[in-house]
């Protein structure tokens, strides 16, 4: 969790259904209240600190703006993959993994029109295992490549003690930058703005916690095709996170987009509502068809909604747009392999208090 792209959520525990225990995020170990109350800290130690004049916007948006003169912004962001290395770990495949760790930094730094730069990546491992863990530069590389930026360095540390001989983490960096005349801030935004996504690939890097809790709970093998999958559950699970930089910077460059969410833990409505203001998302959550792997995990015990609350289910990143506006939007995305009909409505933003 990090202060620049933490979603705000109320608590999380076990709640009954009859007399089941329908699985929360909380009983997997992560509590979202306590990564909130750990923002706050941050906040008011840096506030402490004093107002810099070159910071534009503050803790809580998607990435961190920096003003470097000449009009121009530097953006800013960093973030991991999580305990989906777990699943990999279990399948004995690291391939993908790279490519998570780009596009969970790239998609968030987009949100606000910046054209990634340059990306730095930190491996820490038990044990370096070239052949292993080259599979996981090559993606990043690769990432970096299909997201218009380069890998310009990074760090790997061998930490026998810390981490087991198998134990790894990821953790990535990405800057860009925008000329702040064209910065997508949600400033324009309004009420009955439409809310239009593009689909997600999967689950892409969020809320593994609770997926490895459903699976293990349920005894289900990851070499094993479950009932509504057409393949096994560990490649599912492991579907690489969507890279959105092309997209995203196309319909930026439009002038009809008034804000972008790249939707991660916490949810459709925590994260759209980052980016709304005094506005707030209304979400017709039977508006597309979900990827066979969500209704998947929610047959293992996981309720509506919690599902609603941590997973994207099957939307990656959401564009808002003034009604009148939708048909440049997809006239502007056309041309990319996630096409104009790959878009779907999904709802609109109302007034804070409307019913």
């Amino acid at each position: 969790m990090d202060d620049c792209t933490l979603p705000r959520s109320r608590a999380a525990g076990e709640e009954t259904s009859g007399t089941e225990s329908a699985l929360r995020y909380e009983s997997a170990g992560v509590s979202i209240d306590r990564g909130n109350a750990w923002v706050g800290v941050i906040r008011s130690l840096v506030e402490r600190g004093g107002k810099d004049s070159r910071v534009a916007g503050g803790i809580g948006g998607f990435s961190g703006l920096f003003r470097i003169g000449g009009g121009k912004l530097l953006a800013a962001c960093c973030d991991g993959v999580g305990t989906k290395l777990e699943i990999a770990r279990e399948v004995g495949s690291l391939r993908g993994l790279g490519q998570d760790l780009v596009a969970m930094n790239v998609n968030d730094l987009v949100t606000c029109g910046a054209a990634p730069l340059f990306f730095l990546d930190y491996i820490a491992c038990g044990f370096l295992d070239q052949e292993r863990y080259a599979e996981v530069v090559e993606d990043i590389v690769n990432a970096c490549a299909a997201s218009d930026c380069v890998r310009l360095g990074g760090e790997t540390a061998e930490m026998p003690g810390v981490y087991p001989r198998e134990g790894f983490d990821l953790a990535g960096f990405a800057v860009g930058m925008v000329e702040e005349e064209h910065l997508v801030d949600g400033s324009g935004v309004t009420s009955g703005d439409l809310l239009v996504a593009l689909p997600s690939s999967g689950l892409h890097s969020n809320g593994f916690s609770l997926v490895r809790k459903a699976v293990e709970k349920a005894g289900l093998s990851l070499a094993a095709t479950p009932p509504g999958l057409d393949e096994p559950l560990g490649q599912a699970l492991l579907r690489p996170t969507r890279l959105y930089v092309r997209e995203a910077l196309a319909a930026a460059r439009t002038g009809v987009v008034k804000a972008m969410a790249h939707i991660t833990g916490g949810g459709l409505e925590e994260n759209v509502n980052r980016v709304l203001g005094e506005y707030r998302a209304t979400v017709d959550y039977g508006a597309w068809k979900r990827p066979a792997v969500f209704p998947l995990l929610a047959s293992l015990g996981i309720a509506e909604e919690e599902m609603r609350r941590v997973f994207n289910l099957g939307a990656g990143f959401v564009f808002v747009v003034s009604p009148g506006d939708e048909t440049h939007l997809r006239e502007a995305l056309a041309p990319f392999r996630a096409s104009a009909g790959d878009l779907f409505v999904l709802g609109e933003v109302v007034r804070q208090g409307a019913a």
